[in-house]
């Protein structure tokens, strides 16, 4: 199989979804290339990410929109975003059902939106996005190739959750076993680096940016939203729970500072590390690429086999102990992987996979524009 096979199985069931609809829900659904603005726009709150969402849809169409999320995700990813989905089920009976964010109900697994942008086609350019609350899933296609596939943001609420018989439910764990595992087998020297703060943020550093910078710091939670609310009560209720959690954790403008992004990675370079932690490192990695449909994780993977594992570094914020909050980072040429883990006493997910250089597909764009359209 080549790259080619994901762009093709995208076209089909998006195409296959949009003549699915009437022409209310093509509105919503289908926006024209290359809608800049929007496009960029991307959330992983509980807020309007833009499109036709599934409640909207008839039982078919649903099905249809689901068939595109899966081409673009491979199996284990597609099973996690649908395992997230039926989670917002669960934070719903936990918050007492009460939740409303400015809808009729705060959390619903019917509130994920799906939207294309442009004609699905082979040659493109054109790109698609679907989201809800944890989810955020983007793919480009140009020249019959998915050039880009960034941001894909999972989370999860709760990160762990009680099954029968005991076992538990973690839709990210392993992006937290793993890498906890190799932070703990990093000697003095390594973890000196390695450790950027003693404190973890609130949230992934990058937020939900649509561009990623030096200097970088954790946004506010109301940042995280589309627009401000118009319910005053609402606006001061988030205000009161981000201070409260930062509060909790013990934050500072410091430990910020400590944990901002910067163009030269901050933390434990995998070159200083040994074999051994360096594989363990590739494992990190690739739970966050295999994400992606598998011919593109493999595209991406190749970029950091063998000795290219050594451009990656790796940092650390936080406790090492399970149940702790804590934070990490993968940063890299083209690459920027983000965990966090401290609202909700460390019982809530937060994961980026994005390439700073082509979120959105903006490199390979801007390079055929240039050659192209001049």
């Amino acid at each position: 199989m080549t790259d080619r096979d994901p762009a093709e199985r995208m076209v089909a069931a998006a195409q296959a979804w949009l003549d699915s609809l009437d022409e209310e829900q093509r509105e919503a659904a289908q926006w024209a290339w290359p809608a800049e603005e929007e496009r960029h726009r991307w959330y992983y709150t509980p807020t309007d990410h833009g499109g036709l969402p599934l409640a909207r849809m008839a039982q078919r169409q649903q099905q249809r929109a689901m068939k595109l999320v899966a081409a673009g995700l491979s199996r284990p990813g597609f099973v996690t975003v649908s395992t997230i989905l039926g989670l917002e089920n669960v934070l719903d009976q936990l918050e007492g059902w009460q939740v409303d964010w400015e809808r009729e109900r705060g959390r619903d697994p019917q509130l994920y939106y799906l939207r294309v942008f442009g004609e699905p086609t082979m040659e493109g350019p054109w790109s698609w996005r679907f989201g809800g609350h944890h989810v955020s899933v983007q793919h480009v296609v140009l020249n019959g190739t998915v050039q880009g596939s960034t941001p894909t943001f999972l989370g999860a609420d709760p990160a762990a959750s009680p099954l029968l018989g005991g076992h538990l439910l973690r839709p990210l764990g392993a992006l937290e076993d793993l890498a906890r595992e190799l932070v703990r087998s990093l000697d003095d020297e390594q973890t000196a680096k390695a450790v950027i703060s003693a404190v973890a943020p609130t949230d992934i550093v990058t937020g939900n940016r649509p561009r990623v910078g030096e200097g970088d710091k954790a946004l506010a939670l109301a940042e995280v939203w589309r627009g401000r609310f118009d319910d005053p009560k609402l606006n001061n209720a988030v205000a009161e729970f981000q201070r409260q959690a930062d509060q909790h954790i013990g934050i500072t403008e410091e430990h910020h500072d400590q944990l901002s992004l910067t163009a030269k990675p901050k933390g434990v370079n995998a070159a200083e590390m040994s074999p051994q932690q360096r594989e363990q490192l590739r494992a990190v990695l690739m739970t966050f690429l295999g994400r992606a449909p598998d011919e593109l994780a493999e595209r991406e993977a190749a970029k950091f086999a063998g000795d290219a594992i050594k451009d990656v570094s790796f940092a650390w914020a936080g406790s090492t102990e399970p149940g702790k909050p804590h934070y990490y980072r993968l940063q890299g040429p083209r690459l920027l992987a983000e965990y966090d883990n401290t609202q909700r006493d460390a019982n809530h997910v937060h994961t980026v996979w994005r390439d700073p250089l082509n979120d959105f597909g903006d490199d390979v764009l801007a390079q055929h524009i240039a050659r192209y359209h001049r």
